[in-house]
């Protein structure tokens, strides 16, 4: 059985050996790649990459990089790729925490916004439009 993030926290906490802590809690570190992630997500909703690069408004070759996992991809490049599967807002979260991105914070104006967008099944360009609408920094220009 998986441990929760909760229980895991405290082990850590309380270990006295981080080596010890590791090996007794060996399947409950998530070490899956942004790259891997996507791959994993197009399966599980029968997409292809260029179906999800189309829709994110992400350039295709800078796309592909992604999803091979020669780029590392912005925030926000994330967050256009969330718009293109279609993600709820706990599978955004996901996605950009496995990036070592900041989660939308809904007390930020624009991650606000987003959290809107997404939770409302806005595309890109609605998105955009939002944004614009309410004076903050749109999609890919921050």
């Amino acid at each position: 059985m998986a441990v929760t993030t909760n229980a895991l926290l405290k082990r850590i906490v309380n270990g006295r050996d981080f080596k010890e802590v590791l090996s007794e809690n060996e399947g409950g570190f998530e070490e899956q790649s942004v790259s891997e992630y996507l791959r994993k997500l197009c399966e599980e909703r029968g997409l292809v990459p260029e179906q999800v690069i189309k829709k994110s408004q992400i350039d295709r070759t800078y796309g592909h990089q992604i999803f091979n996992g020669t780029r590392i991809p912005s925030r926000d490049k994330l967050i256009k790729l969330a718009f293109g599967f279609g993600l709820s807002l706990d599978e955004t979260q996901k996605l950009l925490k496995i990036a070592g991105r900041s989660m939308l914070y809904p007390k930020i104006k624009r991650d606000a916004a987003l959290i809107f967008g997404i939770s409302h099944g806005m595309n890109v360009m609605e998105m955009q439009y939002l944004l614009a609408s309410i004076n903050v920094v749109l999609l890919g220009e921050s």
